[in-house]
């Protein structure tokens, strides 16, 4: 389970507000946020067995982050690898909404999929058929179709809300706001190919579970002055932080 809460052109001054915990098995190898080796443009984490990426930026001032869609268990092999369709929008030139119509989302496993080219945001889900451009708001996004009424998406969307309100949104709430180990109502637990501790454990926007859990949380900010700003905050098996990145950039021309 994952969670990735968005805030699109609400506050003039921050056009882009990203808070997004990853969550994974902890024995699944990854590199930590950094600038590529092979694409220096490209900042975010790798992950070593599939290839791609969960969440990046390019120095051009392109954001995306893809999520699993809850039916994960479903039939993979021959599948092309979700984290591809990241680097694929952030390593071209396509607009977000004529980048999520070239995709053939039969080519991959359940997900979704959201694009940002420093002015236009997208989404795109191979489980839903409403997709496209997206109006200025706060969204959350988990392992289901945006805006799913689970009480991790919705609790994390009012606190979002709540900080913009307030005028407080910075690296330090937003990673408090990610740390939240609260689970979510019982009858929200899917125990159907789960133990129930396991099922209600990973209703929580923060998950600490022996073999699964989050693995770290993501702060993404633009300003309004198109500088931008990633910290990554790793974390070990035991919920314990484990690690931190942190880079800022001023966007380059996006031709």
């Amino acid at each position: 389970m994952c969670l990735i809460l968005v805030a699109f052109k609400v506050d003039s001054s921050l056009p882009l507000v990203v808070a997004a915990n990853r969550d994974e098995f902890h024995a699944r190898p990854a590199q930590k946020a950094d600038w590529w080796p092979d694409d220096p443009d490209l900042l975010g984490g790798r992950d070593l067995q599939a290839g791609g990426t969960w969440l990046a930026v390019h120095r051009r001032g392109r954001f995306a982050a893809v999520t699993n869609y809850r039916d994960a268990d479903s039939p993979s092999r021959g599948k092309q690898s979700r984290g591809r369709l990241v680097t694929g929008f952030l390593q071209g030139h396509m607009a977000p909404t004529e980048y999520v119509d070239s995709l053939d989302g039969d080519r991959y496993a359940g997900f979704n999929l959201l694009v940002y080219d420093g002015n236009s945001l997208a989404y795109f889900s191979n489980r839903s058929s409403e997709h496209g451009e997206l109006t200025p708001g706060i969204y959350g996004l988990g392992n289901a179709t945006l805006d799913t009424p689970w009480e991790k998406v919705e609790r994390g969307k009012a606190g979002l809300g709540a900080l913009l309100a307030d005028g407080k949104v910075n690296e330090t709430t937003l990673l408090r706001l990610l740390a939240d180990r609260k689970k979510g109502p019982v009858d929200e637990v899917r125990a159907d190919r789960l133990p129930f501790a396991t099922a209600h454990a990973i209703t929580a926007p923060f998950i600490v579970l022996p073999e699964y859990g989050t693995r770290c949380s993501s702060v993404v900010l633009q300003d309004d002055a198109d500088k931008w700003s990633m910290l990554e905050r790793r974390f070990a098996a035991s919920g314990e932080r484990s690690g931190e990145s942190r880079y800022s950039f001023r966007a380059v021309d996006r031709q």
